[in-house]
């Protein structure tokens, strides 16, 4: 797949719109830890909703799901809920307003305003850091090496290598090209704090719903249901205790075979337990 100059020339403009909020935004990251960390509790609302929207997205998370809708068709839309949908929710409800009274910046200095400086207390905070810390390097690896394969369909190693100075594996290829892309993202979020990620986030959303809304628009438009070689189930949202209405076999036992190595057949009841879970 090839890209078009109107497709790298978006590239472009992300990255250096992004390299300049971290630049704008590190002289107010500069004035203090509460400025840096939190943006000096100045950033609006809706801007903080759109950036926590735009974090949900990502390459690993959507080829995922774009998976599910190959093999489950419309009941897919019951599978993301395995994540915790109502954590959030739940979380700016009940302990938004006392983490905005408490001051602190961080969960790990939460728990030492809620438990205090006691043996206990700084066994839960050395927790606390300790998981934030093995979470950040999870979503890292989560998110990279699906980054990088992403990135090489549309920019394949052959383009690229005549101008690297040195030799890499093409099984190593999208290590490197992940790599790049989170050294990227690590220097405008170190350089203007919370407020350049949050703001960047933002820029992120706007181009995701721009691309979101043409693809749709020409999937509608170029695509005919009509040829869509599926089980029945397939384009029913719905289900009964098990998933015998979506049975790939005669069409592609490999799909089928995913199903059953999911675990998903008896779905009520893995419906059921991903709904009590919130």
């Amino acid at each position: 797949m090839r890209l078009s100059a109107i497709d790298i020339g978006i590239i472009f403009f992300y990255l250096f719109a992004v390299a300049a909020i971290g630049l704008v935004m590190q002289k107010r990251a500069k004035a203090n830890k509460q400025a840096y960390m939190l943006g000096g509790n100045t950033l609006p609302w809706y801007a903080l909703g759109l950036s926590n929207a735009s974090g949900m997205f990502d390459i690993s998370g959507t080829m995922w799901m774009v998976m599910l809708a190959f093999v489950y068709g419309l009941k897919s839309i019951w599978i993301p809920w395995l994540w915790p949908s109502f954590n959030q929710i739940f979380m700016m409800m009940f302990m938004g307003v006392w983490l905005r009274r408490s001051n602190v910046t961080t969960g790990a200095e939460w728990m030492l305003t809620r438990f205090g400086r006691g043996a206990d207390a700084n066994r839960s905070h050395a927790i606390v850091v300790v998981f934030a810390l093995l979470s950040c390097l999870g979503f890292l690896a989560y998110g990279f090496i699906g980054l990088g394969k992403f990135v090489e369909i549309f920019v394949p190693w052959s383009v690229v290598a005549p101008y690297v100075p040195f030799n890499v594996s093409p099984e190593f290829v999208p290590h490197l090209y992940g790599l790049g892309f989170t050294l990227f993202a690590v220097f405008y979020s170190i350089l203007g704090g919370m407020a350049s990620i949050v703001w960047a986030d933002v820029l992120q959303y706007v181009i995701m719903t721009l691309a979101a809304i043409v693809i749709g628009v020409m999937a509608m438009n170029n695509l005919d249901t009509a040829t869509i070689n599926a089980p029945e189930g397939w384009f029913n949202p719905f289900f009964g205790s098990t998933l015998s209405d979506l049975d790939w076999t005669a069409i592609n036992s490999e799909v089928q075979e995913k199903i059953n190595s999911d675990g998903y057949s008896l779905f009520s009841i893995f419906f059921s337990m991903m709904l009590f879970k919130g």
